[in-house]
């Protein structure tokens, strides 16, 4: 009976005991903050901070005129079981990184009528179950980039009222869109210009022009040179540069393993003003204009791998070369010396099978300084620009397979290069002052018409090129940074793209080499210069 008992008074301590505890237990539950209001699962607050936690069954919480300006990180860690959480009418104006951590069951998230303009790009980390966002009627102009990675839940956003500027920033969005299950509430576009007053939900990711490039340093050559060419020989591209100085051709290949262009050959000669190539039956000649002791041909002997000298050019016709230009005219292989000397000859070369002879002489006494072959209305053209006369346009005549002289280009004095290019089957030439403007020029079916400017100051090269989707036009300056522009085919002319530091620039030759582009710059005064042409995505 004694035992009885004893069992009886143990358990009724034990009774006493957890009820005292689940008392206590009673007493630590938070109870509703200062500045709120709670019902049995709903808190409405307002107040100048966001309280850490609130009582047990509160699945619903609201801030409404509240006077905190941010939600800062891990904010509700302490109020894991709320499924709807609203800010409406507050000066909150800055979300910080995981604001909204540890709450695994939250469904809705409304933050509407603040003044929101900063969110963090890991803001909402960690809702999984989030299935509505409401950020309608606040200040933002952008959203970070991947806002809603790792939301898979997430089947609305409401984006009202806000003046998004959709440019490539906010590419991702669009993406999301076109590419998720979600729908999302329209707002406008305020920017730029070409999508203003669009709705952001009628955007596609091909509204966004978001790839661009530019011309990054890649490796100096430390030489002087005067000119630059870049040239393909038995499936290997090579470069090769005229130093005038030590009266040198110096060949460059690829090194495929270093990625830098390495030295290959040289032809050693004097006062070496140009080294074109030109390939002709699988043959490589090299025609070496020099200032002096004559200007010479050179061809590859490829068992011997070295460069010999074939012919000599006539002295009388060439005595101060300025340009070599190559070309085909039906089939049959030229080449153009322009001389800028008072008593040379500018002569066209011909290929006879054997060597080169003269073929024509189109001028004596003119000092010309550049020679340009291209196409106007699908026939062969040469145009001569001059120290001494305007620029003269030649016709290649298919009876005498002679050029003639067809006309000047009017009001053009003193241009020292002429560098033509085409943009969509329209022709245009970069004519090059040394002081003053260069300009853009444009065939209107009879005649070239200016059609843009750029300033000159020290110009001896304007030349236009193309990489990959680009046209270029590059303005070399000896007295300032070289300009290189870019073609915008929406106006029909060039924009300012990019400027570069370089010596006394001469020449340029763009190269693409296993699927990458370079651009190879000769300096005067300087070493010469290898860029890449890098591509850049302005959404990432």
């Amino acid at each position: 009976m004694g035992y009885v008992r004893g069992i009886l008074k143990r358990l009724t301590l034990l009774i006493c005991v957890f009820m005292i505890q689940a008392d206590g237990r009673r007493l630590k539950q938070p109870r509703c903050p200062a500045f709120c209001t709670c019902t049995k699962d709903n808190a409405l607050c307002e107040g100048a901070t966001i309280p850490r936690s609130f009582p047990p069954d509160v699945i619903s919480l609201s801030f409404m005129k509240a006077a905190f300006s941010e939600i800062p990180k891990e904010s509700f860690i302490h109020t894991p079981a709320l499924h709807l959480l609203l800010f409406t009418t507050n000066s909150l104006d800055t979300i910080h990184e995981d604001a909204f951590i540890g709450l695994p069951h939250l469904e809705y998230l409304f933050i509407e009528n603040n003044q929101i303009k900063s969110i963090s790009p890991h803001a909402f980390r960690g809702l999984k179950t989030l299935i509505y966002l409401s950020l309608a009627y606040n200040n933002l102009r952008s959203l970070p980039k991947n806002l809603f990675n790792g939301m898979g839940a997430l089947t609305k956003v409401d984006l009202r009222g806000n003046q998004l500027n959709c440019d490539c920033d906010l590419k991702w969005l669009v993406d999301w869109m076109y590419y998720s299950n979600a729908t999302v509430d329209p707002t406008s576009c305020s920017s730029p210009v070409l999508l203003q007053g669009k709705m952001v939900t009628d955007l596609v990711p091909q509204s966004f022009d978001c790839i661009t490039a530019e011309f990054a340093f890649y490796q100096t050559l430390k030489f002087q040179s005067i000119s630059v060419e870049a040239f393909t020989f038995g499936n290997d591209q090579y470069v090769v540069f005229a130093q005038p100085f030590t009266g040198q051709c110096s060949f460059l290949e690829w090194d495929h393993v270093e990625m830098v262009f390495r030295n290959f050959d040289v032809i050693d000669s004097i006062s070496t003003v140009i080294c074109k190539p030109l390939v002709i039956d699988n043959q490589l000649f090299i025609i070496v204009a020099q200032l002096f002791g004559g200007s010479h041909i050179y061809k590859r002997d490829i068992s011997a791998s070295k460069f010999i000298r074939i012919q000599d050019i006539d002295i009388l016709k060439i005595r101060k070369p300025n340009d070599v230009e190559t070309f085909q005219v039906d089939g049959e292989f030229f080449f153009v010396i322009a001389d800028s000397s008072k008593a040379g000859s500018t002569t066209v070369y011909k290929w006879n099978g054997n060597g080169f002879y003269p073929h024509q002489a189109l001028h004596p006494w003119y000092r010309d300084t550049d020679v340009e072959y291209l196409d106007i209305s699908g026939k062969p053209h040469l145009i001569l620009s001059s120290s001494s006369q305007r620029p003269v346009v030649y016709q290649w005549s298919k009876g005498t397979k002679m050029f003639e002289r067809r006309t000047d280009i009017p009001d053009m004095e003193d241009v020292y290069s002429i560098k033509h290019f085409k943009v969509k089957g329209e022709l245009y030439i970069c004519l090059t002052h040394f002081i003053g403007d260069s300009k853009v020029m444009q065939w209107d079916g009879s005649m070239f018409g200016e059609l843009q400017t750029m300033p000159s100051r020290g110009s001896m090269v304007f030349q236009p090129f193309t990489v990959g989707k680009w046209q270029y036009a590059i303005l070399g300056n000896d007295y300032s940074f070289t300009q290189v522009y870019r073609w915008d085919t929406k106006q029909g002319r060039f924009d300012p793209f990019q400027e570069l530091n370089i010596q006394a620039p001469r020449a340029f030759s763009p190269v693409s080499i296993d699927n990458r582009g370079f651009l190879l710059a000769s300096s005067f005064k300087g070493n010469a210069k290898i860029y890449e042409h890098l591509i850049i995505d302005l959404s990432n």
